[in-house]
């Protein structure tokens, strides 16, 4: 630099430089460095196969015509680590032919280990053909000769099926297995990891001398039924707790209105809540959807809606969450007051942890606390179940989430995903996965 004039790097013109003048050297006396030999690409000019590798995003699934609905399914339930794990166990494979349940489940298998080794799209070409071959309807062709759009929810339940008859249930040699007897008590792993149990109490209304009769319901979805009061989640769980219903009365001899007052009396340690969203139109003859808001939670409590005796088991670990935040609110404290520089947010306090197992001793795959942390999202983007577009948003990590659009997988924010709850033509959540809320007990230093 020199006062009043600018410098070029081959020719200082008329400078004039006095004997004795002191100069100020930066930089370096070796060679300039080379132009790289591959251009630099900006994350703005990636297409989204290039952006998923250089992320290392997990490999999205192929669209093979309206197949958005089978996508998005299995993309959610592969953020089961332990359905995961269970499959990696199976030894069925697509050879079977006479059993499809089998081909299915070895076909999910393949799907998930080969999602796991790469990040470049993957057709589930065999999967979509033993999901044809067990289910035809879900190959009904439209009148342009393509596959017509099918219910996620359905091709959910059809899966879940299928797994739970060919899963064995998580024995004592098994990691994180209870007892061998616990495990016989149960029909397979899904009923483990995905089932619960509703304890139901029927009354007649209209003879109260007859006697109340109980039921225990098994369930593999809570339904979250949707109308002008429902403005969060868990109002429209608890008003199904509480229904009437119509159904023959012993006493009457003929059809009857029995009050229904349901409790869960076993709550599985992923917990799947489907919103009803959709309805039969008559005069259209079509299934519309509702498209009201309706507000999810991240961090779920099923506390008041299981029974007293399930509540009872449930306080213990509850009880020590409970301790654990109070710790971490005190230490947060202790930070300000010494006024040191690291972040005063709770979930950003850096710890070394062990974690306390989720399920109770004698019931492998339970839930022991009732708390749920929301894993995966299933939207639906249209008006009817039977057209439009499915995606699944699955959690990363405590603070990251994915988006699963078919192929293209993308990062998103947790913002994102409560921008899901409804209201308008945008992404809405038609299926929710919760996983188990895990304590994580800080080691001494």
């Amino acid at each position: 630099m020199l006062k009043g004039a600018v410098l070029k790097d081959d020719d200082w013109e008329e400078v004039r430089i006095k004997n004795g003048a002191k100069f100020l050297m930066m930089g370096s006396a070796d060679a300039l460095p080379s132009a790289p030999l591959e251009k630099p690409k900006f994350v703005e000019d990636m297409t989204e196969t290039q952006l998923a590798s250089a992320l290392s995003l997990p490999a999205g699934l192929t669209n093979l015509g309206n197949t958005c609905y089978m996508n998005a399914t299995v993309q959610c339930l592969r953020a089961v680590p332990e359905l995961r794990d269970a499959l990696k166990r199976y030894q069925g494979t697509t050879i079977d032919t006479g059993n499809p349940s089998a081909s299915i489940t070895a076909a999910m298998k393949d799907l998930f280990d080969a999602v796991q080794k790469t990040s470049q799209e993957l057709p589930p070409i065999v999967l979509l053909h033993f999901l044809h071959q067990a289910f035809p309807r879900f190959a009904e062709k439209s009148e342009h000769g393509g596959f017509q759009q099918q219910d996620a929810n359905e091709c959910w339940t059809e899966l879940m099926r299928v797994l739970q008859q060919q899963l064995p249930a998580i024995t004592a040699g098994d990691a994180g297995a209870a007892t061998g007897a616990e495990a016989a008590s149960n029909l397979s792993f899904m009923d483990q990891y995905f089932s619960g149990k509703l304890s139901c109490t029927m009354k007649c209304v209209e003879n109260e001398e007859e006697e109340p009769s109980s039921t225990t319901e098994p369930f593999f979805q809570l339904s979250c039924f949707i109308n002008q009061d429902v403005k969060y989640l868990h109002t429209g769980l608890k008003s199904r707790m509480e229904e009437n219903v119509t159904k023959n009365s012993p006493s009457l001899g003929r059809d009857a209105v029995y009050s229904k007052k349901s409790q869960i009396s076993r709550i599985p340690a992923y917990l799947t809540i489907q919103f009803v969203r959709f309805f039969f139109k008559e005069k259209s003859a079509i299934s519309a959807k509702m498209l009201k808001d309706v507000k999810f939670p991240v961090m779920l409590d099923v506390f008041d809606l299981c029974t007293p005796e399930l509540q009872q088991r449930l306080i213990p670990l509850r009880t020590r969450f409970k301790e654990q935040e109070d710790k971490l609110v005190e230490k947060v404290a202790e930070e300000k007051e010494k006024g040191t520089e690291k972040s005063m947010d709770v979930d950003h306090v850096v710890r070394t942890t062990r974690k306390e197992p989720f399920s109770f001793e004698d019931d492998a795959g339970s839930n022991n606390s009732g708390y749920y942390e929301l894993q995966a999202v299933l939207t639906h983007k249209g008006r009817s179940s039977s057209s439009g577009h499915y995606v699944a948003w699955v959690r990363k990590n405590k603070t990251e989430w994915l988006m699963f659009d078919d192929e293209n997988v993308s990062p998103v924010t947790e913002e994102d995903i409560l921008k899901l709850s409804g209201g308008g033509d945008w992404h809405t959540a038609y299926v929710l996965l919760y996983a188990p809320r895990v304590l994580e007990i800080e080691e001494p230093e």
